[in-house]
């Protein structure tokens, strides 16, 4: 468990992050459709089959990198929060409803436990359920095969104002040098059988933006424990 000064040096970190990733955003996203508009007009002209497969390589390279870059804006400068009313029981059975298929192919057994009575916090409901896919496709990525993934809501015992989402998986674990990129951008975690990418930059970031936090406990070969704290009674600024 990562102390106190570990987790603000964590999100001092992050911060710091979001504000390049938005400037290194807007100056990489103009050369890029640049690119990728020449080549499509390049390849309107173009009659040499090997040509027009070398610009369309071109093209499609550039729009994978614009796919990236679009997920750095979504970390750095997400849309403003639509914040409503959010059942997290419906929520949750929307997400584990998603993943029931790939789990039964890989053998995964997926335990979903609700409380007995709904469950509403004030969210952006669309946000949340990216941030708990993030959560629950890691914790596959982690599983592999034949093993299980437990997610649970209920009320924080010790704050009444608060409820905890936890994603616990039977997978690898992470080792100190995973957990502690767990979050950024780009990191890949595949050696660990994690891979990470950007969905959990993402979840953090939508998570802190509701005055949240995650808890991670994981270490290697004892599985993975992510817990979100969200606020029961937080309020959109609007910013």
């Amino acid at each position: 468990m990562p102390s106190k000064f570990e987790t603000q040096l964590e999100h001092a970190k992050l911060d710091a992050m979001k504000e390049l990733a938005y400037g290194a955003s807007h100056e990489i996203n103009n050369p890029l459709a640049n690119i990728a508009a020449r080549a499509q007009t390049l390849m309107r002209d173009e009659a040499l089959p090997d040509r027009r497969l070398a610009l369309e390589a071109i093209h499609q390279q550039a729009m994978r990198a614009h796919e990236m870059i679009s997920d750095l804006m979504l970390f750095a400068r997400p849309p403003a929060l639509d914040v409503q009313k959010v059942d997290l029981s419906k929520l949750l059975s929307t997400v584990a409803d998603r993943y029931k298929s790939e789990c039964a192919r890989r053998d995964i057994r997926l335990n979903l436990t609700l409380p007995s009575t709904p469950l509403e916090i004030p969210g952006d409901e669309q946000q949340l359920e990216v941030a708990l896919r993030a959560v629950c496709s890691n914790a596959i990525e982690a599983v592999g095969t034949d093993g299980s993934i437990g997610v649970a809501v209920s009320s924080d015992s010790q704050a009444d104002d608060r409820v905890i989402i936890q994603i616990t998986d039977t997978g690898v674990g992470m080792s100190d040098e995973v957990r502690q990129h767990l979050f950024d951008p780009f990191y890949s975690g595949r050696e660990a059988g994690r891979g990470l990418g950007f969905g959990m930059s993402k979840c953090w970031r939508i998570v802190t933006d509701h005055g949240g936090s995650i808890n991670v406990s994981s270490s290697l070969g004892e599985g993975t424990t992510i817990s979100l704290q969200l606020p029961a009674d937080f309020l959109s600024d609007g910013e």
